[in-house]
């Protein structure tokens, strides 16, 4: 499968995946810090234990070809981006990068969340 594209479901565990990716965004503001800590640091393990997304299963998107779901959100929205790099930045960079940003957001910062 070399296509620009990868190929999923759009079902219900597609919606749960994209909720989800949405909250690691949004988390920061919403959220507790430690909280939000814990969850990234799930995700980690989870790429580390099983070395892909468990959720991508539930929606048929392959791990093949470097495929990832963000590879196919941003594909889908129009950008061209390598897969390859994708991949490792969404599975060695991004939680890494969303971690230090709620602790900077929320502890030097000052920001609360806005739900707990």
């Amino acid at each position: 499968m070399n296509s620009d594209t990868a190929h999923t479901e759009i079902n219900s565990m597609f919606w749960a995946h994209l909720f989800i990716t949405s909250l690691a965004w949004i988390g920061p503001f919403l959220f507790y810090w430690p909280l939000m800590l814990f969850a990234y640091c799930m995700v980690q393990l989870q790429y580390k234990l099983f070395n892909k997304c468990l959720m991508n299963e539930g929606h048929a998107l392959a791990e093949e070809d470097n495929n990832t779901f963000y590879h196919f959100i941003l594909t889908k929205a129009g950008f061209r981006l390598d897969k390859k790099r994708v991949k490792f930045v969404v599975r060695k960079r991004l939680n890494i990068f969303l971690g230090l940003f709620v602790i900077l957001w929320q502890v030097v910062l000052g920001f609360g969340p806005l739900l707990f």
